[in-house]
């Protein structure tokens, strides 16, 4: 196990320059998540940190050794790819065991590591099987285990769940997370689905066109997103954002309401751009701000409901540089329990707290609170 250092690596293909500057220090042990929208960098910079590209200038160091012009078998690291790269004529104990064969390993110290491997991942059954005969949450245990009777220094995963079903990925998941808990290996782990960062990260570095925009733990990047762009891609749905027009020092017309803001001070604007997540927005009278919308769409989950509200004109703003940018901009939408009474095309008053308002300066579109 190691930790990784990267220093100010950049990568271009002629004029197009996908990493801009990328530094980022990963301790021993930790659960890294890259993720972003695609072509946002992440897959690049995992395969730099492979060695399965050159980077154009910066410098990686695992363990402290620099590797940045190795060769990948000379890094001491194991990549699980998003396809799951199984020779379909071997046994599942032959894939598994083929790179420590191919080192000249003894064969006594290949079976011991794959019946570890194995019994570590719940395949112990499946060692004479070859991959056709596989689920694929099967296969990808496989190419899992063959990642682990390496013994590296840091595992490196390239989406490796997304060629897996809704319901097996959430388990999957659950069982990397179990691993790594276990092996406790430095692992990086790249992904464009915000859910898997935050159920498996220690910490996630959100990326868009190839810079990072944040790098924290999950909680954190929840509840104090540093820019309009993670507040939008962090959350499910994603966060509401309004244009508000500041009324006073801390004090802004929003949804119909003069509003007490969040503020410690007072911006050098005149308008905010404000956001606020569907799950803290209640149906009835129960918050400090009530307001009257119509649900032009409800969507039931069963335990909780989805209603897409429509929003005045003044209070709309554009989307292009938030994580949602597929929303429409006179659109947001509220995530409620307990509103078996709300129905569509039915007008409902909602309530929310103005301090769970997130703040941001229109110009720079960083957080204010």
């Amino acid at each position: 196990m190691a930790g990784i250092s990267i220093e100010r690596v950049t990568k271009s293909y002629g004029p197009l320059q996908v990493l801009k500057d990328f530094s980022l220090e990963i301790t021993d042990g930790e659960f890294v998540v890259f993720v972003g929208p695609s072509g946002c960098g992440k897959s690049t910079m995992l395969k730099i940190l492979a060695g399965l590209e050159d980077a154009t200038s910066g410098t990686v160091r695992i363990g402290g050794r620099d590797v940045t012009d190795l060769a990948p078998g000379d890094r001491d690291i194991a990549m699980v790819f998003q396809n799951y790269a199984l020779y379909p004529h071997l046994t599942v104990a032959r894939n598994m065991g083929f790179g420590l064969k191919m080192r000249g390993m003894p064969a006594a110290e290949i079976e011991r590591r794959v019946n570890e491997a194995a019994q570590i991942l719940g395949v112990a059954h499946l060692l004479d099987r070859k991959p056709k005969a596989l689920s694929g949450g099967q296969r990808q245990r496989v190419a899992l285990g063959r990642a682990i009777v390496r013994e590296p220094q840091a595992f490196l995963m390239d989406e490796p769940l997304s060629n897996l079903d809704a319901k097996l990925r959430v388990h999957t998941r659950a069982e990397i997370s179990a691993l790594h808990q276990r092996l406790k290996t430095t692992t990086i782990y790249v992904t464009h689905d915000q859910t898997e960062a935050m159920t498996m990260a220690d910490r996630i570095v959100i990326m868009r066109d190839g810079e990072i925009q944040q790098i924290a733990d999950p909680d954190t990047m929840f509840r104090k997103p540093a820019n309009l762009f993670v507040a939008g891609f962090i959350g499910s749905p994603g966060m509401n954002f309004f244009r508000a027009e500041l009324t006073g020092a801390r004090t802004a017309r929003l949804l119909g309401r003069e509003i007490e803001l969040p503020l410690a001070k007072a911006p050098g604007t005149r308008e905010l751009l404000v956001g606020l997540r569907p799950e803290y927005l209640s149906a009835g009278a129960t918050g400090p701000v009530t307001f009257e919308a119509t649900p032009r769409l409800v969507e039931s989950l069963g335990s909780e409901k989805y209603l897409y509200l429509d929003l005045a004109e003044e209070n709309r703003t554009s989307l292009k540089d938030a994580g949602s940018d597929d929303r429409r901009a006179d659109q947001f939408i509220a995530r409620v329990m307990d509103a078996d009474h709300v129905t569509q095309g039915q007008p409902v008053p909602l309530s929310f707290d103005p301090a769970r308002l997130h703040l941001f300066d229109p110009q720079t579109h960083l957080a204010l609170n």
